[in-house]
């Protein structure tokens, strides 16, 4: 279950060290992550900013955050060096959370992604470990050499297992909230009682007496808890919500790509405002899409081939994907959690896996939104386009940091982005 508890100081027992402590007080709201990805790339004069804070300024295609720009970090000119290598559309998006090398020739392996290893530390203290959802159907077919499930997942459990991609709004929303479980918050005595009754054979009588005072007052503590939760007299953090607030969506698909795109927002704020989870991606489209626009009169090109251009209905398109990331951010910005919101609470990634439609990934957009629980500065922009080291997985580094999960290496990196 993932669950540890501390142990009385025991003349018997070797001490090896105090384990660290994390910085955040337990009554405080979790941090979550989000990540937004949409496929292709973006307008190539479009996608900047500039200066700091309220003075800001933005490129046209996102124009939609504009109300954000105190909470957002615009980060310029991080790359995987292993998504250069293929050169085509699904070689460059199926390590893009984890800067991984891929497997060609069909085969199918990349690598763990930063959203499911968080899932794998926090899973337990939730129904849902993760919620990865989509907007297009996966695409199992080979390209080039390279399988075009790259170009379907960005979340991988493992480096051989693409996370299941849910696309249907009304699935996702049941698997929020249908059968209702326990949220990984059993007792925690029962949890860790047959290691401590194995512990209890190897060690001196007198360490016996005082181990089973100590389970005897952990069991104490976690009834009265118990007994307060009941009574209305706790105190620390709760959901803002214990139940959707939206009716469940109907069965199928929409038809209409803005409803599809609305509602998995909705859930996806919903998971996280309902504390069902923690980590959420949420693919837009494809990489090498396919989706059509009618809804804003872009109907005579998909995706894929309208990203080759710089024209007015490509701008369109870009500007459409950033308002559902601005959808959400609003959204989240107007829930609070006691004296900071859900979006002070969260961390929100947008990328891409190309800067333009033209496959050029030697360097990747990236926008970061949200306060990561009081840890991120937001209203700045940031340019590693001269730094050697300018890896997309310092960037991870960096955000599992603030969900107190510190590695030596991910990736291809070794040291987070101190500026983030």
């Amino acid at each position: 279950m993932g669950v540890s508890m501390a142990l009385p100081w025991m003349e018997s027992v070797r001490v090896w060290g105090d384990e660290p402590k994390s910085s955040r007080d337990a009554s405080e709201a979790p941090v979550r992550l989000a990540v937004l990805f949409s496929g292709n790339g973006f307008h190539s004069k479009e996608w900047w900013a500039k200066g700091e804070g309220a003075q800001m300024e933005l490129g046209k295609v996102l124009s939609p955050l504009h109300d954000f720009r105190e909470q957002l970090i615009f980060v310029k000119g991080l790359f995987n060096a292993e998504a250069m290598k293929g050169n085509i559309h699904s070689s460059q998006t199926g390590n893009i959370l984890s800067g991984a090398p891929l497997a060609s020739g069909g085969e199918i392996r990349s690598g763990t992604s930063v959203d499911q290893l968080l899932a794998q530390r926090y899973g337990a203290s939730t129904k849902v470990p993760s919620l990865v959802l989509g907007c297009e159907k996966s695409n199992p077919s080979v390209h080039k050499n390279y399988s075009m499930l790259y170009s379907s997942h960005i979340s991988w459990s493992s480096p051989t297992t693409p996370t299941p991609l849910e696309i249907y709004p009304a699935l996702a929303f049941d698997r929020l909230f249908k059968d209702e479980v326990d949220r990984g918050d059993a007792s925690v005595l029962d949890a860790v009682l047959s290691e401590a009754n194995d512990l209890r054979r190897n060690i001196s009588n007198n360490d016996q007496h005082k181990l089973d005072e100590y389970l005897d007052s952990v069991r104490d503590v976690e009834l009265r808890i118990a007994n307060a939760g009941k009574k209305g007299e706790l105190q620390g953090w709760r959901p803002t919500l214990d139940k959707p607030n939206m009716a469940r969506p109907a069965d199928g698909i929409p038809q209409d790509i803005a409803e599809h795109m609305r509602l998995m927002s909705d859930i996806l704020v919903l998971g996280f405002q309902t504390d069902t989870t923690r980590i959420s991606t949420l693919k837009l489209n494809n990489d090498h899409s396919s989706l059509r626009f009618p809804n804003l009169g872009v109907d005579y090109m998909i995706h894929h081939l309208l990203s080759h251009s710089d024209g007015a209905d490509w701008m369109k398109v870009n500007t459409f994907f950033v308002e559902q990331l601005a959808y959400i951010t609003r959204k989240m910005a107007s829930i609070q959690e006691g004296s900071r919101t859900l979006l002070d609470n969260s961390m929100l990634m947008y990328c891409s896996s190309m800067m333009t439609g033209n496959h050029n990934n030697d360097q990747l957009p990236v926008v970061m939104l949200g306060g990561g629980g009081g840890r991120i500065k937001g209203g700045r922009a940031l340019d590693y386009s001269a730094n050697p080291d300018r890896q997309m997985c310092r960037l991870f580094l960096s955000m599992m940091d603030k969900m107190d999960v510190h590695l030596p290496a991910f990736g291809d990196a070794k040291q987070p982005l101190d500026e983030v």
